[in-house]
């Protein structure tokens, strides 16, 4: 962060707050004045006496700000669209509508690594928005039509910082005390129109705001939820771990923002006298107050992630027969894992990593990769058991990964269903010592609720957290700092 007074006019024209503009009506609770720019992460939130003074460094844009600022910046784009349609611009003044992503992700250990001094764990949090569409309903007509889509939803230069905070994601408390305002203003410009010159003609423009761009422990934080352990596996349908790996593909969405406010009520309340267990199986892990409205689908990077984790594993567990030993010692288990690691790196070259990340997750869920795998599986039906594990789930990776799966995979979209059903038959026979009433968070949504949300969304990929991840890349980059890669 330079400080404000050093940036040359030039770049202060390029920080939001310097386009005029106004809401109709007038946004609750938060200033009209538009010559704002940078501000302190904690202002717009009011102290009340119980409140400890938050001890932190955040700053943001104000959101309304940076939403005009990044129309702006979208002005040609705009007006390009408008001409591509045939619409007349001077024509065109109300009935806009911008949709927007959220996204939210916290950053470990950003501590500047070559100062002296005692290692402090600082972690950071970053709350970005994408615009992902813009629409207008020309007067008299049926259909809105779309003048703007985002090409690329996940790349880090669509993706536009709205507060950096120095918080721990963890830190319940403090994420709320900073995010309070910004959710604030976002409630507020759902209810009112902004009118912003575009293309030299007052225009007005609605928001629909959409928090997709979450990992899970960030959604189960933001909507009140128990953590990732809980028994209840799912921040989109009731079901628990045990039903999740019994019952494996049935599942419908059922969680909404609205209902964890209710179930947090009567977690609050304890309206028919329950105890602690009973009353947390009436609102099924909802014991916290929700405090940001998040939409029900699934992060396509974390999805990739959990899965190649949880496959990793199964090729641990194959390499060492786990299906004929009932329970083996961590010994053994470090040797299949040693095996393991070994067979891929050299024929792979994929080098071990503490965590799992997006590209070694990429590079091991592959047919290539389980070809080199199998090379150490001893048994014969146990090599094709696992080929065929790998191939239906390359069917259904791409209806969750790609932007438009309707356009790009259209016939692996309609055999999703059917390759859920087979892949998770698969488990629950051929790996049911890995499956035996338990099964992940990843591996349950991917297998239950992918059609559903590509039914009501038309994409998971598109609205991924990808692009927030990237810029965690260059906030790194700009704070001088580089995060601890793997030996």
């Amino acid at each position: 962060f330079q400080p404000l007074h050093t940036l040359r006019s030039a770049e202060k024209e390029l920080l939001p707050g310097f386009h005029q503009f106004e809401w109709q009506p007038a946004l609750k609770s938060v200033s009209s004045s538009w010559d704002v720019g940078i501000i302190d992460g904690l202002s717009g939130w009011t102290v009340s006496v119980d409140d400890i003074p938050a001890d932190t460094i955040a700053r943001r844009f104000r959101y309304d700000v940076a939403l005009v600022s990044a129309l702006k910046d979208m002005e040609e784009d705009i007006m390009e669209g408008l001409k591509e349609r045939g619409l007349d611009d001077s024509t065109c003044t109300s009935g806009f509508t911008v949709v927007i992503k959220e996204s939210c992700d916290g950053m470990g250990d950003v501590s500047e690594k070559h100062g002296g001094g005692p290692a402090i764990p600082e972690k950071a949090v970053r709350f970005s928005f994408t615009v992902m569409s813009i629409n207008i309903q020309a007067e008299g007509e049926e259909e809105a039509v779309t003048i703007f889509q985002e090409q690329k939803p996940n790349s880090e230069l669509s993706c536009r910082p709205l507060c950096l905070m120095f918080v721990d994601e963890s830190d319940r408390e403090m994420l709320t005390a900073i995010l309070g305002p910004v959710v604030a203003e976002r409630r507020a410009m759902k209810e009112s129109r902004l009118i912003l010159s575009i293309g030299g003609l007052l225009r007005s423009f609605r928001f629909y705001f959409r928090g997709t761009g979450y990992d899970e422990k960030m959604v189960r934080e933001m909507e009140g939820m128990e953590a990732s352990g809980s028994t209840y596996i799912c921040t989109l349908c009731d079901s628990t771990r045990a039903e999740a790996s019994e019952n494996m593909v049935l599942h419908s969405i059922t969680r909404s923002h609205d209902e964890n406010l209710e179930r947090y009520e009567i977690w609050r309340t304890n309206p028919f006298s329950e105890s602690a267990e009973e009353l947390r199986d009436r609102v099924k892990g909802v014991s916290a107050k929700p405090f940001m409205e998040t939409q029900p689908t699934l992060d396509a990077l974390h999805c990739d992630i959990g899965n190649a984790t949880e496959f990793y594993k199964i090729f641990q567990d194959e390499i060492g027969e786990m299906y004929l030993k009932k329970n083996p010692t961590r010994e053994e288990r470090r040797r299949w894992r040693a095996a393991l690691d070994k067979q891929l790196r050299m024929k792979m070259k994929l080098k071990p990593v503490m965590r799992m990340n997006g590209n070694y997750a990429r590079r091991l869920m592959t047919r290539e990769a389980v070809e080199v795998v199998c090379q150490l599986v001893p048994s014969e039906e146990r090599r094709k058991a696992l080929t065929e594990l790998m191939e239906l789930y390359l069917q259904m990776k791409p209806v969750w990964r790609s932007t438009c799966p309707a356009k790009d995979c259209p016939d692996l979209l309609c055999r999703y269903s059917f390759n859920s059903q087979s892949f998770a038959e698969l488990l629950s026979t051929t790996f049911k010592y890995r499956y035996d009433g338990k099964i992940t968070n990843y591996l349950h949504k991917t297998l239950a609720h992918v059609p559903e949300i590509v039914e009501r969304e038309g994409s998971i990929g598109a609205w991924a957290s990808e692009g927030n991840e990237s810029g965690n890349k260059l906030f790194r980059r700009f704070r001088k700092m580089n995060a601890r890669q793997s030996k």
